[in-house]
């Protein structure tokens, strides 16, 4: 990914040669291979120049299929390739018009969500552009065209189903619940209680069902407090939430207050419960503006609130924005430090992780249960318990695991990625668009940097993640809600990425982790231990040298290999031996007793 010759790996496409009459008007056979998974289709092809940011312009033909567009270089000297999902797609723009008389001046600028900008110059007479850009934006955009994602057309077969990688009972039952403090309720199995939260919910046992109901009302978006993780031995409770309905009177509702004393009490050692509002208080006093708020010392005289001072959606925006222009194109040597640190980025990343380990502290201590949530509970709360769960649940760091917490805590509990992504979706300006997810998945890398051995999986896991987060070939990250899912038949009409991933593990897994039951892992949140990431966001630029596979890593897995060789040589010899050992002896030295080596 490093280089130009731009190719983006899956081990499942199916490559086939396409014959037919090009929208050019000429009849190409193509000998060469053009990838196309199972439901892909080709709607056209056009030779154009491919405006290069690091080689300069280069000849080429495009082929646009329903999920894809595929460029592959026509100059003898240049092996490029590029392989981009229309759902990377976020902005597509005429460049130069009629007039236009410099050299590769008209074309299209299209603009992507993996931080690439690609530019193609075309010719100027008989519609060349407008063909090109109107069957991209058709399909780049499918939902502004009435036209399915490519997820409900996507027709792979894996020998894994990923959609059974989750199972909300089966991972409480885990974390041993229901127990004699906490319940299942099923007053959300048709989303009535709450539309954006998942149809099974763990809640305090002495709670009533009706209790819900009045709590969920004071409650933003009805997103009630509901358990997340509960500490194996000291009992300490991770619970999550949306803001308080106090508005600017500072209203206060009596079973909103009972229900916090209720899950305080879950943990008889706990005299107070710890709430983690992940806004800064300057924001959470002006969501009392419009009708939201936090939780009072007066009204909740058994709690401890707490700021974590982590930026809303709209900053996190135009931080990723900001690291876009500075490593795309063109990175800045002279003045790299300084661009970063502009961009604040890190800064964001250091805020989420210094949330993410109070919390993790606070749990694994025993000193207090634990309620996070921020406005709506949807982004912020999602990332803060997910890192605190990673950080205290070693199973989340195994593949599976990490699998169910992102099922779990992102997609069920209803982070709002159509939203936050706009899959499929032509209005690139949108407000709500975010890097929420993103954020959290470089908070985990960072993680993975600092403790080398804790995690099953590799980085290549992480950015195939990040990867199939924009390209819709996958139904995981669709739409806002289980809800929506459920109406969609998202798990029977597509294809889940945990079966990709899931059916061909060793490519993701880490050779150095190390299985640890106990361990409880605290990243160091300080500017001087977090680094940008820069084979995801710096991957497409071949002039930065990319951090290359730990030459201690490669020793090791061809060590691995050699070892895996030697037992399979070792098991032959042992069948041969055993086989021997079965005839009838014919002479005294076959009835010499057989000497075997232990490996």
């Amino acid at each position: 990914m490093a280089s130009a010759s731009t190719k983006y790996n899956s081990h499942s496409l199916e490559n086939e040669s396409i014959k037919r009459t090009s929208q050019d008007g000429l009849n190409q056979d193509l000998n060469e291979t053009v990838p196309r998974l199972p439901g892909e289709t080709l709607i056209t092809d056009k030779e154009v120049i491919y405006i290069c940011p690091f080689n300069g312009p280069i000849k080429g033909r495009v082929y646009i299929t329903n999920y894809r567009l595929y460029l592959r270089s026509l100059e003898t000297d240049s092996a490029l390739i590029l392989d981009v999902p229309l759902g990377v797609i976020s902005r597509i723009e005429k460049m130069g018009g009629a007039t236009s008389r410099g050299e590769n001046s008209y074309g299209l600028d299209i603009t992507c969500k993996d931080m690439r900008n690609l530019r193609f110059a075309l010719k100027q007479e008989g519609h060349s552009r407008r063909d090109m850009f109107e069957t991209l934006t058709r399909y780049a955009f499918p939902l502004a065209h009435s036209l399915p994602l490519f997820a409900f057309l996507n027709e792979e077969k894996f020998n894994v189903d990923g959609w059974t990688v989750y199972n909300p009972v089966e991972e409480y039952q885990r974390q041993g619940l229901p127990n004699h403090n906490w319940r299942i309720t099923f007053i959300n199995k048709c989303y009535e209680l709450c539309e954006t939260y998942p149809a099974l919910l763990m809640v305090p046992y002495r709670t009533s069902d009706e209790d819900l109901r009045r709590v969920a009302a004071f409650r933003s978006r009805n997103r009630i407090p509901v358990l997340s993780w509960i500490h194996p031995e000291n009992k300490t409770a991770i619970v999550r939430c949306s803001q308080p309905l106090v508005g600017m009177s500072g209203k206060r509702n009596k079973d909103d207050e009972k229900y916090l004393d209720a899950i305080r009490e879950t943990n008889k050692q706990n005299s107070k419960l710890t709430i983690y509002d992940a806004r800064p208080s300057v924001n959470a006093v002006a969501n009392k503006a419009t009708g939201g708020g936090y939780e009072s010392d007066d009204a909740y005289h058994n709690a401890e609130l707490s700021f974590l001072d982590i930026h809303n959606i709209h900053v996190m925006r135009e931080s990723l924005k900001k690291v876009r222009d500075i490593v795309y194109p063109n990175v800045e040597e002279s003045h790299w430090l300084s661009s970063l640190e502009s961009t604040h980025w890190l800064e964001h990343i250091k805020l989420v992780l210094t949330g993410a380990i109070q919390v993790a502290d606070k749990v694994s201590s025993g000193k207090s249960s634990v309620l996070v949530h921020c406005s709506d509970g949807w982004d912020r709360t999602a990332q803060l318990t997910s890192l605190a769960m990673l950080m205290l649940d070693s199973f989340y760091r195994s593949i599976e695991g990490f699998e169910v917490l992102v099922q779990k805590e992102w997609i069920s509990f209803g982070h709002k990625f159509a939203s936050r992504i706009g899959h499929g979706d032509k209005n690139h300006a949108d407000a709500d668009r975010s890097p929420i997810f993103l954020q959290f998945i470089d908070c985990v890398w960072q993680m993975s940097k600092q403790f080398p051995t804790a995690f099953e999986f590799n980085e290549r896991f992480l950015i195939t993640i990040l990867d199939h987060l924009y390209s819709c070939r996958f139904g995981t990250f669709l739409f806002n809600c289980e809800s929506a899912r459920e109406r969609q038949k998202v798990p029977e009409r597509t294809v889940s990425l945990w079966s990709m991933i899931n059916s061909n593990k060793e490519k993701f897994k880490n050779p150095f982790y190390t299985k640890e039951i106990d361990r409880v892992l605290y990243p160091v949140a300080s500017m001087r231990h977090l680094e940008l990431w820069v084979n995801y966001y710096i991957r497409w630029n071949p002039r930065i040298k990319q951090q290359q596979p730990n030459p201690v890593e490669q020793r090791y897995m061809e060590l691995l290999a050699l070892r895996d060789d030697y037992i399979k040589r070792l098991e032959e010899l042992q069948l041969a031996n055993s086989a021997k050992l079965s005839d009838p002896p014919t002479s005294p030295s076959q009835m010499m007793p057989h000497v075997q080596t232990h490996f």
